[in-house]
């Protein structure tokens, strides 16, 4: 395989490439980079289906501009931001793959299993309640002087020292 593709790449290459590609989908699509929109809805078309009507729900009376012509064209699982989670996790792939570091782990516990489910969860909410990710909300905000973005930084650090703390405590 190609020498370049076995090693870590600088921090400030990878940033780069990111940035180059934000704007391209940007120019593109016409949407910054969202990760967590596309989880919200597929999230409400596997409730919709269950015969529940999230979409309904009053988080989406302020929500229309963004999503409004999704959920009434009944686009839930195809659209710009699914297409776009499932590019990351197939680049993501594609990426490890030619770096030969793909393998599958055995998970260490069942504690560790737990921490990580409870983990997802409270950064999946977290991210909705912040309107964004660290993709959407930092990365989005901090270039479109954003003060929300300084804020949500903020709290970010405070919850990975937090999280830090409670993984030294409990699990290592």
């Amino acid at each position: 395989m190609i020498k370049w593709l076995k090693k870590p790449w600088p921090y400030w290459v990878g940033g780069g490439l990111l940035g180059i590609l934000n704007v391209l989908l940007l120019a593109i699509s016409g949407i910054s980079w969202y990760v967590t929109s596309g989880f919200l809805l597929w999230g409400v078309g596997i409730l919709e289906r269950l015969g529940l009507e999230a979409s309904k729900w009053e988080y989406f009376e302020y929500t229309k501009v963004e999503y409004g012509d999704i959920i009434a064209n009944h686009n839930l699982f195809i659209n710009k931001y699914a297409i776009l989670n499932v590019a990351v996790i197939l680049g993501s792939l594609i990426a490890t793959l030619l770096a030969s570091q793909f393998k599958f782990k055995k998970i260490k516990s069942r504690k560790h299993a737990i921490f990580a489910l409870l983990g997802g969860i409270m950064m999946g909410y977290g991210a909705r309640l912040a309107a964004g990710c660290n993709i959407g909300s930092f990365l989005g905000g901090i270039p479109s002087f954003s003060l929300h973005a300084w804020i949500f930084w903020i709290f970010v650090i405070l919850g990975a020292w937090v999280g830090t703390k409670v993984l030294i405590r409990f699990l290592i």
